[in-house]
C-alpha cells in the first residue's frame, strides 16, 4: 500500500530579504523543521524569486548534487572552475560539488525578476571531481507526457548526477491522465506542482503543493486543470 506525505504550498518555510523571496519545502537556512528535513536523498527544494540585478555572491559547496531549473527570467552563473553561463526557462543546470566548488548566481536582468527552483540531492559518492553541465530541454516533448530531464546515466536523456535518481517534467492539458512507473520500486517519488491542479491517486494538489509517494510501483496522475509539474524520483532508504 502506497504511503503519501502531503506538503501544502502554504506549509513551506518562507524567507523575505526584499531582493530575495524564497519558499523552502525542506529545512534550509533560517527555516528549521525537524519533520521536514528531507525526502530520502532529496535534501533541498527551494522556490526562489530574485529581484533585477541582485543575487548570491561567491559561496562554497561540497558533496552535494545541485540542480537549478529556471521558471521565469534569466539566471547568470559563475564558478571556480571557470564556468560562466546564463540559463533561462527550458534549461536545466547541474553542479556536482564533490571535493568543493565556489559559485555565484545573479539575476541576469536589470529590469525583470528571475524565478527558479534550486534542488539539492545527496550524492551516492563522496569527494568526486567537481563538474558542471547544462542542457536545453525540448519542452514540447513534455506536452501530456513525462519528459526525462535528469538521470544517473550520462548517456541517457537530460543531465546526470551521482545518484540513483530521475527527474521528469510534464505539461498536462486538463483531463489528461498518465501512469508514472517507478524506475526503481525501492525509490520514492516527490511530485511538485508548478501550476494548476492535479489528482494523484485521489489526493488533490494545487499550485506549489508537494506530495511524497512511498511504496508504489506506479502512480496515476491526472490533471484537473491545465497543469505543469515536476517529478523527482530518489532513493529513500
Amino acid at each position: 500500500m502506497a504511503k503519501f506525505i502531503y506538503h501544502p504550498a502554504d506549509s513551506r518555510g518562507h524567507a523575505d530579504q526584499g531582493w530575495l523571496k524564497s519558499n523552502h519545502t525542506f529545512s534550509f537556512a533560517g527555516y528549521m523543521n525537524a519533520e521536514r528535513m528531507y525526502f530520502g536523498a532529496l535534501r533541498v527544494l527551494n522556490d526562489d524569486f530574485v529581484a533585477p540585478g541582485m543575487g548570491f555572491g561567491r559561496h562554497p559547496h561540497s558533496n552535494m548534487e545541485i540542480i537549478s531549473i529556471p521558471l521565469e527570467g534569466e539566471l547568470a552563473h559563475n564558478d571556480s572552475m571557470g564556468t560562466g553561463s546564463v540559463i533561462k526557462k527550458g534549461d536545466i543546470q547541474v553542479m556536482s560539488a564533490g571535493t568543493g566548488i565556489e559559485h555565484s548566481e545573479y539575476n541576469h536582468s536589470e529590469s525583470e525578476p528571475v524565478k527558479f527552483l534550486q534542488i539539492w540531492v545527496i550524492p551516492d559518492k563522496q569527494d568526486v571531481e567537481p563538474r558542471y553541465d547544462q542542457q536545453t530541454i525540448d519542452y514540447d516533448a513534455a506536452k501530456n507526457n513525462f519528459l526525462q530531464i535528469l538521470s544517473p546515466d550520462a548517456d541517457d536523456a537530460g543531465v546526470w548526477i551521482h545518484q540513483h535518481a530521475w527527474f521528469h517534467i510534464a505539461d498536462f492539458d486538463a483531463g489528461n491522465a498518465r501512469q508514472y512507473v517507478m524506475k526503481d520500486p525501492e525509490n520514492g517519488l516527490y511530485i511538485f506542482v508548478l501550476h494548476g491542479e492535479l489528482d494523484v491517486e485521489g489526493q488533490k494538489l494545487t499550485t506549489r503543493d508537494g506530495l511524497g509517494v512511498l511504496g508504489a510501483h506506479d502512480i496515476k496522475i491526472k490533471a484537473d486543470t491545465h497543469a505543469e509539474f515536476l517529478l523527482i524520483e530518489v532513493p529513500v532508504r
